[in-house]
């Protein structure tokens, strides 16, 4: 039997993060040679390993935290050093950050025996530069020899990549070294695969403590992201809520967001947002459009950064390899091809495989427009407007049947293509599989609400054809009326998708909640669709469930069929709180701040969808994003529904619409941003609204 290499498991991994460097350790601070811990760069594993030991054993773990917005502190102990007794008296703290084109640590060991103590500090080092596709797959990848150039340095290369290991003042060892035995009776530590190794000798006096410091350094000349420049554009909002979770959230969040911030580079000024760690660290259009979309509220600067990079890329052909369509929108940029063992998955390195993206980067642009971006910055975006509502109306549609849906033609590419791209995503109610072309229920909304948008913008600046894309709007509307709704054993509700044969794929899913906001439900329907998304089929967990509980696929810990992802809920959230379904909103917003909570504030990708009741938390999806850039946007979605600020700045009004359930109580958010000006919302104990400039 062949071996089988399974996706490898990181939800017990700790990460530090300043994109496009990240990287995830086990909770003691060890980076192990195993499974996805590593060093990672722009789309490869700079370093595998990276062992401490003191006198050849390892310190003893006792916890670790966050230490700012791109570092970690790992504390252990080396009980067997020092004065005898209960107490440690010998303690090591890691201090670990990520740094603009790789890492920095600090090991400090601090003493507080009465004796002096003496030790050999050793931290084994390996590197392979794998590919991160082949991390994901879990093929095994043979470390890489290292050359020692200074006495105190190591370095690696492949690939065009160079990997630099310095420690002060330590000394630089190629091979193997495993230090002696600790005791007669302990045994030596096994070596493992060949490692390099930085080696301290400490001399402490009683009571003394000593700083030693490692750093790597990436040269990676071919990498397509950089670390931006500048800090983040956006406001840092002040919150005061009565439920103290939301601002703890937030301020997770924007840190999360700050280490998540990417550049092409060759535009290293224009910012977007990476999509998650450590898989999707580049350009997701799909994931960094809603990002940007979800952080309105704090300025209109990354919106406008997002778009034009996606611009620059937008499609000008026909390429059925690629998924590239003239006036479409990218899915995902690499440095290479992404080869993904066992499956046939073969995208290039730019791929367009998204069927949504497109009308997600009109959207943004219209919704950018309507929080205050000044027009000198939208009038360039106008012929990528136009190209992208060609795209909806020349290519969006194949088999002419009135609706926008996909078909990978390459065979190699994303069988699914909305947000849900998993192979197993799009199901029946009896749990078979839909065959594509698949037309999905939320891209018809998108598509719905697309078209009004890209409409108001061409009115807005002069330019025809805004008349022709409100008449689509509503045929799509009537069209979508009469062949999407089915009738499920709660209650009517629109189908997931149309397949192939253009039978409803009847399950009941979170992609029916993407469809408020947009439009293209009635008031009646909207309030339908609004009481099944509370319900406890779909809201029985920690948020909103990907998948009912009444369907034959649901599995709570299926990647998209039972799931709890956090931007799907927040999204929903959105919407409800948009059309004023205000204890709808409240109940999953609750589900999700005890998810935050049960999560220490930083937002997996996703988690399990069991029922609150089975756990009292939420389980990890152990192959999950963390942290995650619409994840952490999610923070700003709650925010901005409960505190309930709409603008229209080219109409010269805002409007205050908080959630009249007042799910965080009274709340104060403070630096929020209207057309780049600063403004204050308070929302008092009686539902009133007040807004301050």
């Amino acid at each position: 039997m062949a071996d089988q290499h399974l996706q490898p498991l990181l939800h017990e991994l700790v990460g530090v993060v300043l994109a496009p460097t990240s990287a995830l350790t086990d909770p003691d601070g060890q980076l192990r040679p195993a499974g996805v811990q590593g060093v990672f760069h722009a789309d490869a594993r700079v370093l595998r390993q990276a062992e401490l030991r003191i006198d050849g054993r390892e310190p003893e773990a006792i916890g670790n935290a966050p230490d700012g917005p791109h570092g970690a502190r790992f504390v252990s102990l080396a009980r067997w050093l020092g004065d005898p007794g209960p107490d440690p008296t010998v303690r090591i703290d890691r201090i670990r950050r990520a740094v603009p084109r790789g890492l920095t640590e600090e090991i400090h060991v601090v003493s507080t025996a009465t004796d002096p103590v003496r030790a050999t500090v050793t931290l084994r080092l390996g590197c392979d530069l794998a590919p991160i596709e082949t991390v994901k797959s879990g093929i095994p990848v043979s470390p890489l020899d290292a050359k020692s150039g200074q006495p105190d340095q190591l370095s690696w290369t492949a690939e065009g990549i160079t990997v630099t290991v310095t420690g002060d003042g330590a000394g630089a060892h190629t091979g193997i070294e495993t230090g002696p035995p600790a005791s007669p009776t302990d045994a030596a530590p096994d070596p493992g695969p060949a490692a390099a190794t930085l080696s301290w000798s400490i001399d402490l006096p009683p009571r003394g403590r000593t700083v030693l410091r490692w750093r790597l350094l990436v040269d990676d000349p071919r990498a397509v992201v950089v670390t931006p420049p500048r800090e983040p554009a956006w406001s840092r909002p002040e919150v005061v809520a009565d439920d103290p979770r939301l601002a703890r959230l937030l301020d997770r969040s924007l840190d999360d967001l700050r280490a998540l911030r990417l550049a092409e580079a060759d535009t290293p000024h224009e910012v977007f947002l990476g999509a998650g760690v450590p898989w999707f660290l580049t350009l997701f259009g799909r994931d960094s459009l809603w990002a940007a979309r979800m952080l309105l509220p704090l300025g209109t600067d990354l919106a406008a950064s997002t778009l034009r990079v996606l611009a620059r890329r937008q499609g000008s052909r026909i390429d059925v390899r690629s998924g590239e369509a003239p006036g479409k929108i990218m899915h995902e940029l690499r440095r290479h091809e992404f080869v993904a063992a066992g499956n046939g998955l073969r995208l290039p390195a730019a791929y367009y495989g998204t069927i949504d993206a497109t009308l997600l980067w009109v959207s943004l642009l219209h919704d950018a427009w309507r929080w205050g971006l000044a027009d000198e910055e939208i009038i360039p975006l106008l012929p990528h407007l136009e190209a992208a509502l060609g795209w909806l109306a020349e290519h969006a549609d194949p088999d002419g049947d009135g609706f926008v849906e996909y078909l990978d033609g390459s065979g190699q590419g994303l069988a699914n293509q909305g947000w849900k791209d998993s192979h197993d995503s799009v199901r029946f109610r009896d749990g078979s599989l839909a065959r594509p072309p698949i037309a999905l229920a939320e891209v018809q909304g998108y598509a719905h609400r697309a078209a009004l948008d890209g409409a108001a913008l061409l009115d807005a600046f002069d330019r025809p054809g805004g008349g022709r894309w409100r008449e689509y709007a509503a045929a799509l509307a009537d069209r979508f009326r009469a062949r999407f709704w089915v009738d499920g054993p709660l209650g009517a509700h629109p189908a997931l998708a149309l397949d192939r044969d253009n039978r409803p794929v009847d399950s009941l899913t979170s992609n029916l909640g993407h469809l408020l906001g947009t439009g293209l439900l009635s008031g009646a329907e909207s309030a339908q669709v609004a009481d099944l998304l509370a319900g406890p089929a779909l809201a029985g967990g920690f948020g909103l469930r990907t998948m009912s509980t009444e369907d034959t696929g649901f599995s709570p810990l299926s990647y998209h069929c039972g799931s709890i992802w956090a931007h799907d809920t927040a999204i929903v959230i959105g919407g409800l709180a948009a059309e004023g379904f205000a204890s709808q909103a409240t109940r999953l917003a609750d589900g999700l701040l005890g998810a935050a909570e049960a999560f220490d504030y930083r937002l997996p990708e996703l988690y399990g969808g069991d029922d609150r009741e089975t756990l009292g938390r939420p389980l990890p999806y152990p192959a999950a994003c963390r942290p995650q850039a619409w994840s952490a946007a999610a923070a700003v979605v709650l925010l901005h529904a409960a505190v309930g600020l709409y603008p229209d700045v080219p109409a010269g009004r805002i409007e205050l619409r908080p959630l009249s359930t007042m799910p965080f109580g009274a709340i104060t958010a403070r630096r929020l941003r209207v057309a780049g000006n600063p403004v204050d919302v308070t929302v008092d104990h009686s539902g009133t609204a007040t807004l301050t400039r």
